[in-house]
């Protein structure tokens, strides 16, 4: 008569746990710096549309505009804003010079989950540009969109 047990050893499972461990420990790296990027993705996308958006009003009033809680200035109610724009971990800090909003404009945008900080000019887009506002996780140096 043969003794058969239904189930697995303990040696098994012990394997298959350990190999998952093994998996997970070396995907997780690469699972959070995806998410990462994804954020970077979001707050570029918002420095694209606020880029966007002043270049309207620029056709519109031969004059760019400051980020603010006004009618006239960038806020979350504006037309063409992306809605990346709209979320609480996203920082701005306006860097323009109020006498000089009829030529140009300095806006640094992040995700203070993401790694990056981008710079919107008239003419530019950059990433991480000397100058800009340092990252910061709690978004010190910006403030979110009105």
């Amino acid at each position: 008569m043969k003794n058969h047990q239904n189930g697995f050893t303990l040696i098994e499972i012990l394997v298959v746990i350990s190999i998952i461990g093994i998996l997970s420990a070396t995907l997780i790296p690469f699972i959070l710096a995806a998410q990462k990027r994804a954020y970077d993705t979001g707050a570029s996308a918002c420095a694209k549309s606020i880029q966007t958006v002043q270049g309207v009003v620029f056709i519109d009033s031969n004059k760019y505009t400051k980020i603010g809680s006004q009618a006239n200035e960038i806020n979350k109610s504006t037309d063409g804003l992306n809605g990346a724009c709209k979320k609480p971990f996203l920082y701005t800090r306006d860097r323009s010079d109020e006498s000089k909003l009829y030529s140009e404009y300095t806006i640094d945008i992040w995700d203070a989950r993401g790694t990056k900080v981008f710079t919107v000019t008239a003419n530019s887009f950059s990433v991480n540009a000397s100058g800009s506002t340092a990252f910061s996780i709690d978004g010190s140096g910006g403030v979110n969109i009105p």
